[in-house]
């Protein structure tokens, strides 16, 4: 069964001005219920992050402001969201939806979470809506653990991977991957253990041979044996931070790419949805869907 985390915190109550694009995961779910993908089954609600799982990949000190509130206003200014009590609940909610469905991707092969991909959040910092970073929290968790020997990060997110790369900058045991606009935030870059960045308007034929070229050479040469996937759907031409010229079918074909390297060689995966920030909704939702049908067409 496909396995799907999602919680009503995942829609934090901020300020008109900051709801777009955060309303997408409120109509995500309402849409695979409403065509049929998905049941209310698939969907679990997660707890919340123990203060163990998250100092794993964060800094004491860091961890200790952030959920005291206690940011200075530049550091909030990074983030791009107010501080609240609320969101700081809903970020430890996400952590922990990514850490379940790491367990239920061992078991299943594949789970989702409505949320997450939060790769801008570094040890002692967050930026660029993220402030605890999900699959960096999951990925030490499978380690710990002994759940996962070598995990392999695939970030294909328009916007490099910058917190998750330097989360693991010193972990062999975790392979970060992150193909990105090159001219795109952030403008200083980390060091992933690959990365790929792509020109401005980037059409689907070079995209999509670009990552099949690369994702093929990885699944060889790392040997992961967990898979984490960062499906942000910001490549689309249609979206106004983005600057690539990826359709929605080529984004479809990119999560066909993926999600079959993962079947193919029997390696577990979790897929967070990362950024979106079309001007119309739809363009979001559609595109978003698509990894969760594609799930669904593969795997069950």
């Amino acid at each position: 069964m496909l396995k799907i985390a999602w919680k009503p915190n995942y829609v934090h109550p901020l300020p008109e001005k900051h709801r777009f694009p955060m309303i997408k995961y409120e109509l995500l779910p309402e849409q695979l219920l409403y065509e049929g993908t998905v049941e209310k089954d698939n969907f679990f609600a997660p707890e919340q992050a123990s203060d163990t799982h998250i100092l794993a990949a964060h800094n004491a000190e860091y961890w200790r402001r952030l959920k005291g509130l206690e940011l200075t206003k530049s550091e909030i200014r990074k983030t791009g969201f107010p501080l609240s009590g609320g969101l700081v609940e809903r970020e430890i909610t996400i952590a922990q939806g990514t850490i379940d469905c790491a367990k239920y991707a061992l078991e299943y092969g594949i789970a989702m979470n409505i949320a997450g991909g939060t790769h801008h959040a570094f040890t002692d910092r967050g930026e660029g809506f993220c402030l605890l970073n999900d699959q960096g929290i999951a990925a030490h968790y499978l380690l710990h653990h002994q759940l996962a020997k070598k995990i392999l990060i695939i970030d294909l997110d328009v916007h490099q991977g910058n917190g998750t790369a330097e989360i693991f900058g010193a972990e062999d045991r975790v392979f970060t991957f992150s193909m990105h606009g090159a001219k795109n935030y952030p403008m200083h870059k980390e060091e992933s253990d690959l990365d790929i960045g792509l020109p401005d308007n980037t059409t689907d034929a070079f995209y999509l041979k670009t990552l099949d070229v690369n994702l093929k050479r990885l699944i060889q040469k790392v040997e992961p044996d967990f898979l984490f996937y960062q499906s942000g759907v910001d490549i689309l031409s249609t979206d106004k931070l983005g600057r690539l010229k990826v359709t929605i079918e080529g984004c479809k074909k990119r999560d066909r790419m993926v999600l079959l390297a993962a079947k193919e060689n029997k390696i577990p995966m979790v897929v967070s949805m990362g950024g979106g920030y079309s001007e119309e909704i739809k363009y979001i939702i559609e595109a978003h869907a698509n990894t969760y049908r594609l799930a669904q067409e593969i795997y069950f």
